[in-house]
């Protein structure tokens, strides 16, 4: 019998090293330490997490950027849905969660490094308002943390996030309630808008007497909106087992599908427009019958939504049409929408305050559709309530006397002007129009209710007023947007 033991791995290991002749190259180094795999994170997330990132760190418009990076993703159409809910839901409830932010790590959001308190509200918004388990919102945000953050930040958006998860939602609003400091600031918590907005939006609903209207307009900028297209009229028809608009004669909703599809495949015909939009656009076009040969302008025309539309009624009225913007890449945005219609429109690159000195009297019927606040689409682009502030209405509504301004000036005698703004701010809005009235008398009211009213399939919700139009998200389903139809009188 042999008193050798069998060899087991150690031994065999021994024996090589023994025989120097069959040692392997590596034998008795130190095998290199390998680092930990990072966990991947889940696409939808990563897609989400690199928009609202993007919005923080260079102003970038979700709405914009969202698309293409989904795109590229190559995200199923479940992923899909979830990166737009966590991207859209995350910005537009952001003051809220900064709260719960704040009193779950002890610390003022100022002082959280900016990639991290991305990602504690990305978690927050899972943990806060949606049917995903905590364990994985909480996961799946760590995982995110070590990817932007250092080892300490990581462990400290993880004690964060926990700390979230440790009350339930209704606790967490009844702390942040419990803490506000007045009336407008718990709307300002709850609602996640800045203060300051709550109280433009209440002097709006006040000028038609329906204060009492204000937590049903903040409740309504924070639901997800529908998706709604226009079929540019005489050119395409909305297509089978789609919705007509209630309002629009030419708008629609879909059948939950991939919108950009059927614009791809009406080469633009078929676009995706806000309700309220193609209304301040067909208020212009239809206020009164269209002569062959009237030239029309849009001043202020980017991205090029409206031209499109107007585009479509100039050709089929027998008018021209002009465009007019000033910034070249949102230019080359007009002429992309343009393309979709059949007629010729020139697009100029002229600064709208000088287009009426450079073209007197030239136009019988222009379109303003003045650059603003954006508060009216703050549930298509809900990271505009955190870019504004009480100093840009300023800025903003002085450059909308400057342009209504050249507008009245390149109408001619007995022309339609339309001023329309995407905002209920009265600042840029009833304020405007009354002091351009009174810096033109050739200016007067159209009876701008009567001709949406007259244009809408179902009869509107309007306040008691005759002048102007102020469209709701909570009672109309569309942007908040403004429209007033002036005429100059003729000579």
């Amino acid at each position: 019998m042999s008193d050798r033991r069998p060899s087991g791995p150690g031994d065999q290991r021994r024996g090589d090293q023994r025989r120097g002749d069959q040692r392997r190259p590596d034998a008795g180094r130190r095998a290199p330490e390998r680092r930990p795999v990072e966990p991947a994170v889940q696409p939808a997330r990563q897609v989400a997490y690199d928009v609202i990132a993007a919005v923080s760190e260079s102003d970038a418009y979700a709405n914009l950027l969202l698309p293409g990076r989904i795109a590229r993703a190559r995200l199923s159409t479940a992923d899909a849905a979830l990166a737009t809910e966590l991207t859209y839901g995350t910005l537009r409830m952001q003051g809220y969660y900064d709260r719960v932010i704040e009193r779950a790590a002890g610390r003022p959001v100022d002082r959280i490094d900016p990639p991290i308190l991305d990602v504690l509200r990305l978690g927050a918004h899972q943990l806060l308002s949606t049917r995903i388990p905590s364990h994985a919102a909480v996961n799946e945000s760590v995982a995110l943390a070590r990817l932007v953050g250092s080892r300490s930040a990581t462990g400290f958006a993880n004690g964060v996030l926990r700390e979230i998860g440790r009350h339930t939602p209704e606790e967490w609003r009844e702390r942040v309630v419990a803490e506000a400091r007045n009336e407008d600031d718990r709307l300002a918590a709850v609602t996640s808008h800045p203060t300051w907005v709550i109280r433009a939006f209440r002097r709006s609903l006040n000028a038609e007497g329906r204060g009492d209207e204000l937590e049903d307009l903040l409740e309504a900028d924070n639901a997800a909106p529908r998706v709604n297209l226009v079929a540019l009229p005489g050119l395409v028809e909305a297509p089978a087992g789609s919705r007509p608009d209630r309002f629009s004669p030419v708008g629609f909703t879909g059948d939950g599908g991939d919108p950009q599809g059927l614009v791809v495949s009406s080469e633009g015909r078929l676009r995706v427009q806000d309700e309220g939009s193609q209304l301040a656009a067909l208020a212009l076009t239809r206020a009164r019958p269209v002569r062959p040969g009237e030239r029309w302008l849009d001043l202020c025309a980017g991205p090029g939504g409206k031209a499109a539309l107007l585009a479509a009624e100039a050709l089929a009225g027998g008018a021209e049409l002009v465009a007019n913007e000033l910034v070249p890449a949102r230019a080359d945005l007009v002429r992309s929408a343009l393309a979709a219609v059949p007629l010729e429109v020139p697009v100029w690159e002229e600064d709208g305050t000088r287009v009426g000195d450079v073209h007197p009297e030239a136009f019988d019927r222009i379109l303003l559709d003045a650059p603003c606040t954006g508060l009216g689409a703050l549930r298509r682009r809900p990271e505009a309530r955190w870019r504004k502030e009480p100093k840009d209405v300023a800025e903003l509504s002085a450059l909308q006397a400057r342009l209504l301004d050249s507008a009245v000036a390149a109408l001619a005698p007995g022309g339609l002007l339309a001023y329309v703004t995407c905002s209920p701010h009265i600042a840029e809005t009833r304020s405007i129009v009354a002091a351009a009235r009174q810096r033109h008398p050739e200016l007067e009211s159209v009876g701008t209710a009567a001709v949406v009213q007259g244009l809408a399939v179902e009869r509107l919700d309007l306040a008691d007023e005759e002048d102007v139009v102020q469209l709701w998200p909570h009672r109309h389903l569309t942007d908040a947007m403004f429209i007033a139809l002036l005429a100059k009188r003729a000579k």
